[in-house]
This record gives C-alpha cells, structure tokens and sequence, in this order.
C-alpha cells in the first residue's frame, strides 16, 4: 500500500517534492495538500493531475484521517507550529529545514518527540544522502587516512539576489555544512569564528561577501567554510579532510570531459538543485520506506536543534569577530 502524504506549502521546493512524491518514487501518494495561497495549492494539484484535496490550513490536513505522513514545505517561520502539531497527532513528518527559525523552537521540538516517545520528525539535511558525502564518509570511518585533524571546506554560489543578508550566509547558505559536518565527523562543535576577507565587488552594498567561519570541534578538529555567494562561475561545494595519514576529498559531480577549441574542459554547475537533485530523491525515498516500515530515520529534531545552536553563534561571531563558544546540552538518550 502507498503511504499517504499531505503536503504543507506549494511554493517551488513544495511542489517538486509533490511532483518528485507523485511520479519519481516508490509507494507513496499525495492525497492532501494546502497553502497559504490556496489558488496556488489548486493550481499544483491541477498542473501534476493529482488526486489529491485541497484542505483551507496545516492543521486541518494534519488532523485528516486520509493523511498517514506529512511534508512541511511552508514559509520558514511557520515549520515549528506545523511539526509540533503533527508530533500532536502521532503522525511521521518530514520538515524542509529549517526545523524551526531559533534553537529554542528546535527545543521544543525535541522536548514534545521526547515526551511522544517515538522518532516521528525527519529534517530536510539532504546532504547525508548525497552519494559523493557518503563516500567521502566511508573513507573517513574506515579509517585509511587516520583520525581526521582538519578539514577545508567552500560553499560556493554564483550570485543571490537582493533579499540575501550578512546574516542568511549562515542560515541559508552555511547551515547545510553544519549539518553535514557533524555528520562526516560523529562530532559536535564547540566554538565558531566568523571573519571577512576583502568584499567582492560583485555583491550589493548591504551584503558583506566572501565570509570565512572557522569551528572546532569536540574532540579537536579544526574546520574552515569559506562562504562565498557571489562568485559568478557556478555553484562549487567542496569539502576536503586532512587526516593523519593522508587526504580525502569530496568527489566533482559526474561531468563529460571536453576536449575542444584547443581546450580541455569540464563543465561546472550553476544550480544547486542539479547538484544535490540525487539526494532529494534519496531522502524522500528513505523518508518513505520507514514509516512505512513503522520507523522513522534520517536527520533528527536533534541534528536540528544542534545546527540551529551552532548557526546563532555563527551570527553572535559575525557580529562580534570573537571567538564564540557553542553551547549545546547533552544529547538525550532517546536519539542514540
């Protein structure tokens, strides 16, 4: 039987999970969906010919009895109130990250799957399911290249519009590494600084542009993400580990070697949903075979939470150019 899924937000990652939900993978099917615009929820139901009802808000498709899992795709600052009442109703969720716009909301997230005593949310982190990030990973717990001791990483973007802030390279931009990180590592962080080269004279006047953070981790691993949102050749991750007995390094994206016009090429991408486009189709996947096999796995309320502690000290560092501690509690025993 197919997993019956409500969809909260229709913008444009909402509707291509409807999209990757209703005619990539396996076993599932969209039978709800809702949005602040619900001419725009109609409109995607009509567009991807989808069987599905049009309910008037969240709380409404969560509460359906038609609805067994549920995606919260919405505006940011409404992801807490929505997985907080899905957690109410006992029913799986999957939230596009953020989790929620502050550590606190994340907490209390945490603290209600707690208090349910089951796993039910899964965070939108798409990089863990990337193949490149899992290969770099299986070189790292393998041990070949020793106990990693540092680590080189860039975030790289070709240009972000007029709405970009100073503060959203760390919320928009950075937060997938904070992820991913303590992922690659199994380590959590314990202090950030954020420093700032020279201004590229590509970025608008209200944006500082490149950004370097610097964290440390517990058990003393040095990491540098050099964040750069506006540097007009492609979107370019890279992530390379420094161990004690040699280097691995993120894999390029499977490209066509050119040899033309007296030059040989590869081809480097300009968006970031062709780079990770793979992953999304993974995690959904992996989404939807756990609940229905009674489980949920993936990115954590906690890898939320702990993302979201380490994203406000990067903003307190931007601010300050201080060295600043990452204070996370510890981990409940309830996830592992």
């Amino acid at each position: 039987m197919s997993l019956k899924l409500g969809v909260i937000g229709t913008g444009a990652i909402g509707r291509d999970h409807i999209r990757r939900c209703s005619q990539t993978l396996l076993n599932s099917q969209v039978v709800a969906v809702t949005d602040i615009n619900l001419d725009q929820a109609a409109k995607v139901v009509a567009d991807l010919q989808l069987a599905a009802e049009v309910y008037p808000d969240g709380h409404a498709l969560i509460n359906s009895a038609e609805v067994e899992a549920i995606l919260v795709t919405s505006w940011g600052p409404s992801h807490e109130e929505f997985v907080l009442a899905a957690i109410a109703a006992g029913k799986p969720v999957f939230c596009e990250k953020p989790l929620a716009v502050t550590a606190e909301g994340c907490r209390k997230i945490v603290e209600a799957e707690v208090a349910h005593g089951k796993r039910l949310v899964q965070v939108g982190f798409m990089r863990p399911y990337d193949e490149g990030y899992r290969a770099l990973k299986a070189v790292i717990d393998s041990g070949r290249i020793g106990e990693p001791l540092m680590l080189h990483c860039a975030h790289r973007n070709p240009r972000v519009g007029e709405n970009y802030k100073t503060d959203m390279a760390i919320t928009d931009t950075l937060i997938h590494e904070l992820d991913v990180l303590r992922w690659l590592l199994d380590d959590d962080y314990v202090s950030v600084q954020v420093v700032f080269p020279r201004k590229t004279s590509k970025a608008l006047a209200h944006l500082r542009d490149p950004q370097i953070v610097l964290l440390e981790t517990a058990k003393g691993t040095r990491i540098d993400v050099e964040v750069f949102v506006n540097c007009q050749y492609g979107y370019d991750i890279q992530c390379e580990v420094v161990g004690e007995t040699g280097i691995a390094k993120l894999p390029e994206p499977s490209q066509v070697q050119l040899r033309s016009e007296a030059k040989l090429s590869n081809a480097i991408l300009m968006d970031w949903k062709d780079r990770f486009i793979g992953a999304y189709d993974v995690e959904l996947q992996a989404f939807i075979d756990s609940v229905r096999a009674g489980k949920v796995g993936g990115p954590s309320a906690w890898d939320g939470f702990a993302a979201a502690v380490a994203a406000d000290a990067c903003i307190e560092a931007q601010g300050s150019g201080q060295i600043v501690k990452v204070s996370l509690p510890e981990r409940p025993r309830f996830y592992g």
